[in-house]
């Protein structure tokens, strides 16, 4: 594998672009990560099979730095409904390593490619049309928790995206304020991205044909460098939410979620 300025450019535009996404839109990067990081590592010359399930878990391994600094900015404002947080969080550890630890390692990069196309194209269209479930019930008990947790964990662990297009909309439907939703499931994103990144790398150890550089299916290279840009611009992209018009700008970004679906469809149907 080749390691050259051009491909330190690349990765440093592509978490300057997540990290602002993520605080303009209250998004994570991992619907953006995940498909670029696949194409860089296809030009790297990484087996096929590899380069999907590698990007999911680098794009997951940034969630735990990016969270950290989304967070600070919530509890600040006491947006975080802390016990929520409590509760979920059992269930998406273990939700998290059945994926990360079973499901992950024994599933080809095809079908996680169209796992995720499918997963991205249905949360572009709910963003598209800004659909917001209606409140209808309160918050489950430690049980409902559980399993909420369980579901929100294992499909993050699947496609490398910090849950919040599935805890935004559960937390909203127990009728928590939009704004609390939010911050809460930006703080769900640490437990979300460090026990799916220990499944990662636990269980891609010993995989043969891993790149140089690479800690179980984790890319480290591009782990610090998105990271590390993404981090410093996500406070800027949560400024220029306050000035922008956010709902339309929602609708571009979906829009260019399906292009991004349809690149990974491609890629799973073509390996």
């Amino acid at each position: 594998m080749t390691f050259d300025p051009s491909l330190i450019l690349e990765l440093a535009t592509l978490g300057i672009a997540t990290g602002f996404l993520a605080g303009l839109l209250g998004i994570g990067g991992g619907m953006i990560m995940v498909p670029f990081l696949t194409y860089l590592l296809d030009q790297q010359g990484v087996a096929p099979d590899l380069t999907v399930k590698m990007a999911i878990a680098t794009s997951m391994a940034t969630i735990i730095f990016t969270s950290i600094s989304s967070v600070r900015a919530h509890h600040k404002r006491g947006a975080v409904r802390w016990p929520l947080v409590k509760g979920l969080a059992p269930g998406i550890v273990l939700g998290s390593l059945i994926a990360s630890l079973g499901v992950f390692a024994f599933l080809k990069g095809s079908f996680l490619a169209l796992f995720f196309a499918a997963f991205v194209s249905f949360s572009a269209t709910q963003m598209f049309l800004d659909k917001k479930p209606a409140p209808s019930r309160q918050v489950p008990g430690t049980a409902g928790l559980v399993g909420a947790g369980s579901v929100i964990g294992f499909l993050s662990g699947l496609v490398g995206a910090g849950g919040g297009f599935v805890s935004v909309p559960f937390m909203t439907w127990c009728n928590v304020a939009i704004h609390n939703a939010v911050a809460t499931s930006a703080a769900l994103g640490f437990p979300i991205a460090v026990a799916n990144v220990a499944g990662y790398i636990i269980s891609g150890q010993n995989i043969p044909n891993l790149p140089e550089y690479s800690f179980g299916y984790l890319w480290l290279p591009a782990l610090v460098i998105i990271a590390s840009s993404s981090v410093f611009m996500a406070p800027l992209g949560a400024s220029a939410a306050h000035r922008l018009p956010v709902k339309q700008l929602k609708r571009v970004f979906a829009s260019i979620l399906y292009v991004l679906a349809a690149y990974m469809l491609y890629k799973g149907l073509s390996a």
